[in-house]
């Protein structure tokens, strides 16, 4: 089994989750590719990002949706079709978690993989 980090960035956001703030967020878009199939999916996780170093990321305030699955390999057309989107994803994620995420507010570059 192989699993790519796609996309990979952290930014700033807004909620409270198990009585905690959470003023960082991780978004990532994965590629896993076993045995002829591949899945991509988009996750995020909400942390608390007390000060500019603390990248520590919570378990409790994670969400994440597949966003395609089926035979092939990774495929860069396919990666820039779901990126179109891929924003409305983690939007959506964030909003289930109860909590939002400013795109204005990079706290890292991104990584590509």
């Amino acid at each position: 089994m192989k699993v790519i980090d796609v996309y990979e960035q952290y930014f700033a956001a807004d909620a409270v989750v198990s009585g905690v703030a959470r003023k960082g967020a991780k978004v990532t878009l994965t590629a896993t590719s076993d045995a002829g199939e591949i899945t991509y999916e988009a996750t995020v996780t909400l942390f608390p990002h007390r000060d500019e170093t603390d990248f520590a990321v919570s378990y409790d305030a994670y969400a994440s949706e597949v966003l395609y699955h089926g035979k092939g390999r990774r495929s860069k057309k396919r990666e820039a079709a779901l990126t179109e989107t891929l924003w409305e994803v983690f939007d959506r994620l964030a909003a289930s978690l109860g909590g939002t995420i400013d795109r204005s507010a990079p706290l890292r570059e991104a990584r590509h993989g």
